[in-house]
C-alpha cells in the first residue's frame, strides 16, 4: 500500500509550470481510478507510464476519469490545494487506487497516487471520491 506525490509535480510548483489559482485557473487536474495493477512510482512523469492500469470504460466509468471541479489554494502555514468530491453516479466497479494528474499538460503530467488500501467497489451505486478535510494536496510548515 503506497500513495504518493509525483516528483514531476513537486518540481513543476518549484517551477511555476502550473496556473491553479481558484479564480481563473488555467490547468484541468483529473482524478482516474485504477486497477490492482496499478502501483505508486514517484518517479513517472506521464499519463501514458501508467494508463494500461486505469479501469476499463464500463459501469458508467469513462476512461480518463473526472475533471476535478471547485479547485481552490488556500495559503498561510498549512497551504492546501483542494477541489469538490467527485462521483460515479450508477456506476458499477471496482477500484484499487486513484491518480491525480494535469490533464492541460501536453504529456499529462501526474500529481498524486492514492492508494484505497483494498478494493472498493460499487454495484448500481454511487462511487464517491471524498478529499481529506486537509485537502487533495496539503504542505505544512515544520
Amino acid at each position: 500500500m503506497a500513495s504518493g506525490i509525483y516528483n514531476i509535480f513537486k518540481y513543476g510548483c518549484f517551477a511555476g509550470k502550473y496556473d491553479m489559482e481558484e479564480d481563473s485557473p488555467s490547468d484541468v487536474f483529473k482524478v482516474a481510478l485504477m486497477d490492482d495493477n496499478h502501483s505508486f512510482v514517484k518517479a513517472n512523469n506521464s499519463w501514458a507510464e501508467i494508463s494500461a492500469n486505469e479501469l476499463p470504460a464500463a459501469g458508467n466509468y469513462a476512461t480518463g476519469g473526472a475533471i476535478i471541479t471547485g479547485q481552490a489554494i488556500t495559503k498561510g502555514d498549512t497551504t492546501k490545494f483542494d477541489g469538490s468530491d467527485v462521483s460515479w453516479a450508477n456506476a458499477t466497479f471496482s477500484a484499487y487506487h486513484a491518480v491525480v494528474y494535469n490533464d492541460s499538460s501536453a504529456t499529462k503530467e501526474l500529481v498524486a497516487s492514492i492508494d484505497f488500501g483494498g478494493v472498493k467497489t460499487v454495484a448500481a451505486g454511487t462511487f464517491t471520491i471524498q478529499w481529506n478535510a486537509a485537502g487533495i494536496l496539503t504542505s505544512t510548515e515544520a
